[in-house]
């Protein structure tokens, strides 16, 4: 998740020369006769690795990349040989850039400032994001061809504008990517790029299991009737976020409410604030209570970790000692939707075979009062963000094949 600003000085592009494409930005005729999805196949786990990736192939001919998807952020950006200044570890070579560049009045470049702002470099569009775990990257914008798979089985290369970063700043734990692929509400994201191509609808969603999972950005992957839906938070123009909210233990209320929530494929663990954390932590220990398990405070995984009589295998061996968490969502005067969050989706199994909470507080590292849904506790669900609803949904799902889809498609 990452909030947008701008150094004071940005690098002046002067490797290539400037060329504006005629083509930066603007609509295309769809060449789909009808809707479909674009869908990614994504790979990773919460732990050990700590993130998920997707290839996304870009460039002509064509080169893999691969990208966290982040519902949190807006952006996609490549790291770029433009050439780096600081670039991080990553599995392929850095991506070199044509000379096709965003101009600074693109509406797209305006998209990733706040108001007024300067342009000191009229041929090329300036940008620089920052995440709320202290990482950065900092370029210019360019375009370029994304090869797209559609699960009407038809291929489609569209030129798509986003980031070449020339300058990453790594938080205290950056995976070995080659960048993010943006997934937010922004007019950058790609999602609204594909939209406003009229290729797809401005619907996300994810499935996300121990293995990997898919991502998709379209509408013909799901059977609405049958999905949970609450409506997403108005005050929010940023996030994927949703109000009001009721944690409950074991099917139960515990007395805190009015949470707002954010839905973040961009953070591997969940993140309450103090209050609900202290909360969470009372009731998890009360319960444990003549239990073989006993807290361990010298693994250091996450910040609370219990042991048994002898070293757990996997969560299924220990999930019985849990009970569910969740959140009620209302909407109405007395329509209530239920984020369920089994063991399974809180829990880890450490190096060392403890059972580990994968909910942290968010509070003392920073996030403020922010609660957060991370990739621990949207496991073997859907989730969808519905941007054209203004709705976020969830329901069970087999995560490692998507429906009304034969075989996983690149």
């Amino acid at each position: 998740m990452k909030e947008e600003g701008s150094r004071d000085q940005l690098q002046k592009w002067c490797k290539w020369k400037s060329r504006v494409s005629k083509e930066a930005s603007s609509s295309e005729a769809n060449p789909v006769s009808s809707y479909s999805s674009v869908l990614f196949k994504l790979y990773g786990n919460v732990y050990p690795d700590g993130f998920y990736f997707a290839q996304v192939n870009v460039g002509q001919p064509p080169k893999p990349y691969f990208l966290d998807p982040d519902t949190g952020s807006d952006l996609t950006w490549l790291q770029c040989d433009a050439p780096c200044v600081h670039c991080t570890e990553a599995p392929h070579p850095l991506y070199r850039p044509t000379n096709d560049l965003v101009v600074c009045r693109d509406p797209l470049c305006a998209s990733l400032h706040s108001g007024a702002y300067e342009c000191p470099n009229p041929e090329q569009c300036d940008y620089e994001v920052e995440y709320a775990d202290g990482g950065s990257s900092l370029g210019v914008l360019v375009n370029d061809v994304f090869s797209l798979n559609l699960t009407t089985g038809i291929r489609l290369g569209l030129r798509l504008a986003f980031g070449c970063g020339y300058d990453q700043l790594p938080d205290v734990y950056t995976p070995p990517l080659d960048g993010v692929l943006g997934l937010g509400k922004g007019n950058s994201s790609i999602v609204s790029q594909l939209h406003n191509q009229g290729i797809v609808r401005n619907i996300i969603g994810h499935c996300l299991n121990a293995t990997g999972g898919f991502l998709f950005i379209g509408d013909d992957l799901y059977d609405a009737s049958q999905v949970n839906w609450t409506p997403m938070s108005r005050d929010s123009t940023k996030h994927y976020s949703v109000s009001s909210a009721e944690l409950t233990f074991g099917g139960k209320g515990v007395g805190i409410k009015n949470l707002d929530v954010i839905f973040d494929s961009g953070s591997s663990y969940s993140y309450l604030n103090s209050q609900a954390y202290r909360a969470i932590i009372s009731l998890v220990e009360k319960d444990l209570k003549g239990k073989p398990l006993k807290a361990d405070r010298g693994d250091r995984t996450l910040p609370e970790c219990w042991k048994g009589r002898k070293p757990f295998k996997s969560v299924h061996d220990v999930r019985k000692y849990f009970k569910p968490l969740g959140l009620s969502f209302h909407h109405g005067q007395r329509v209530r939707t239920q984020f369920e969050i089994p063991p399974d989706a809180y829990l880890i199994i450490s190096s060392k075979g403890n059972a580990c909470l994968g909910i942290l507080n968010g509070t003392e590292i920073g996030r403020q009062n922010d609660n957060i849904i991370g990739d621990i506790s949207m496991q073997d669900k859907m989730v969808i963000y519905d941007n054209e609803k203004g709705a976020i949904g969830w329901s069970p799902a087999d995560c490692n094949r998507p429906p009304k889809s034969n075989t996983f498609i690149m």
